[in-house]
């Protein structure tokens, strides 16, 4: 009974726990053991990343606020694969002008797992 508590209590510690980053600069809500696009990150598949640019983390106990970033805080990524985002289409015509120009764009993406989130 204590075992299932106490498994629980570390699930529910480890769902509150996130930090947000700065990367490829943009900022992202980052939790443990999920999946996120970021922008195309240089690295082979399945090496470990580690980002050091922390603006705020929470452990679950604990909130910490950087000033820019949280001194020694770090979170490891593992890259999972490289892809391409959705076709976006832009579309720019002038009027009376008989100009029109078409063009098609899709983002460079890394898809990436949160393994750690850590300080110290």
């Amino acid at each position: 009974m204590t075992d299932q508590k106490s498994i629980s209590n570390k699930e529910l510690q480890q769902d509150k726990t996130y930090a947000i980053v700065e990367a490829s600069g943009k900022q992202f809500w980052l939790q443990p053991n999920r999946y996120y696009d970021l922008d195309r990150c240089h690295g082979e598949i399945n090496d470990v990343l580690t980002i050091e640019k922390v603006l705020l983390l929470n452990d679950g106990k604990d909130l910490k606020l950087g000033k820019p970033y949280v001194k020694d805080a770090k979170v490891e990524i593992k890259i999972l694969e490289h892809r391409r985002g959705p076709k976006i289409i832009v579309y720019k015509m002038r009027p009376k002008k008989k100009t029109r120009r078409k063009n098609g764009h899709r983002q460079e993406l890394t898809r990436v797992l949160v393994q750690s989130i850590s300080i110290g």
